[in-house]
């Protein structure tokens, strides 16, 4: 997939990538420290540095492979009062904060279609524009998608290991390293596979966001969709 990428949209999918990353691994930090765990906060993690929350093996694959992941957050559950409960908001709160970003991202990206479909001028800042949200949107939408599956080390594995009989997680995590290993090697190798495994949720994603960005912002704006 890397070699899809022009110049001008590895220029934009920098920026993209850093807020994206960012917003998810600083509202893991966030929901955690609410929840009364200073971990984060003590490492330094939270923070809207992108600097502090890169991974490098996951930052490349997301231009390789269109998916990928940060550095994750130190969270210490031993704070929460219900720690199965605040493991899984924790862990919920990174994909809902990519969520929410293209959510925003698709009422400015609507928005700015509208008016340039509008405008007998089209500027070149205003196609970059548009390219730049449409990228956000599309890898906000990729990363929440991709993050919910439950295997190690996403955050749907911590999801299911909170929801799971003990024994059951347990047993899971015997196995951990052995189900990364080969998840990381199905990514490298077999992409497609995991494409058909994600786009489904993508798109079950991408039709509930139109159908709030149709309702509400010609609410908000005037405008009328046909």
């Amino acid at each position: 997939m890397l070699l899809k990428f022009t110049l001008e949209e590895m220029m934009l999918l920098i920026p993209v990538i850093l807020i994206s990353l960012t917003v998810h691994e600083f509202s893991h930090g966030f929901v955690s420290y609410i929840l009364g765990d200073q971990t984060a906060k003590q490492g330094g993690r939270l923070t809207l540095n992108p600097i502090k929350h890169l991974d490098i093996l996951g930052t490349i694959m997301i231009f390789v492979s269109g998916f990928g992941w940060a550095k994750p957050v130190p969270i210490n559950p031993r704070y929460y009062k219900n720690k199965k409960v605040g493991v899984v908001l924790v862990s919920l709160a990174g994909p809902l904060a990519n969520i929410l970003l293209a959510l925003i991202t698709a009422f400015f990206l609507y928005y700015t279609a509208y008016t340039m479909a509008g405008s007998d001028e089209v500027t070149a800042v205003s196609k970059y524009l548009l390219s730049f949200l449409r990228l956000l949107y599309s890898v906000n939408l990729g990363l929440a998608a991709f993050n919910i599956l439950p295997i190690p080390p996403l955050d749907g594995s911590k999801i299911l290991g909170a929801v799971l009989p003990a024994h059951m997680y347990f047993k899971m995590m015997q196995y951990q390293h052995y189900i990364t290993m080969g998840f990381f090697l199905i990514l490298f190798a077999f992409n497609n596979i995991l494409n058909r495994v994600i786009m489904p949720i993508i798109m079950f994603l991408d039709a509930g966001i139109i159908i709030v960005v149709k309702f509400v912002l010609p609410l908000i704006t005037g405008i009328k969709f046909g």
